[in-house]
């Protein structure tokens, strides 16, 4: 704390301590990154739900269970099925659970040892390279966006049921 100006200095001339001439502007909590309002809704905005690096903890627990085909990858069928599985978090405006994740492995045939021929077609045309994110951002955006929302409000029981009869109606690809 200043000494007062009337406060003798002592046997030093001069003081430890004293105030600036100028006063700094108050603090306001003004932060660049701040949202004001809603969330902005566009074109691959998306819809942000909380907690959505969970969805990776899941998907590492889920990932021996995984039945991978001829060069599959499994950062691959992981990343391309983590959209999907983040996308219907953020529906319900949740932090993801393993439902999503399970929908999303079971209707891309990923638990399945003998998916559908058709299917183990179409997935490494899509899932190929998605692994690597910094690259591949869109094309795994590409598989998020392919499932219809119909699929999204299943039940996990109720995707089992219909995977492997309609596969493609239920990944929309």
């Amino acid at each position: 704390m200043a000494a007062p100006k009337s406060a003798p200095a002592g046997a030093r001339e001069t003081r430890y301590y004293s105030s600036p001439d100028v006063v700094p502007e108050p603090w306001s909590p003004d932060r660049p990154g701040v949202v004001e309002g809603l969330q902005p809704v566009g074109r691959r905005m998306g819809a942000q739900g909380p907690d959505q690096g969970y969805a990776l903890t899941i998907a590492e627990r889920l990932a021996p269970r995984l039945h991978l085909q001829g060069q599959e990858r499994r950062d691959d069928a992981i990343r391309g099925c983590l959209g999907i599985a983040l996308r219907r978090a953020s529906l319900y405006s949740r932090a993801p659970v393993v439902h999503d994740l399970t929908i999303a492995f079971t209707i891309w045939g990923f638990f399945d040892e003998q998916p559908p021929d058709d299917l183990i077609a179409r997935r490494p045309q899509l899932f190929e390279g998605v692994g690597n994110v910094n690259h591949h951002y869109a094309e795994g955006r590409k598989i998020a966006d392919l499932v219809p929302e119909s699929t999204l409000r299943m039940t996990p029981d109720q995707a089992a049921a219909a995977y492997p009869a309609r596969w493609r109606e239920l990944t929309g690809a």
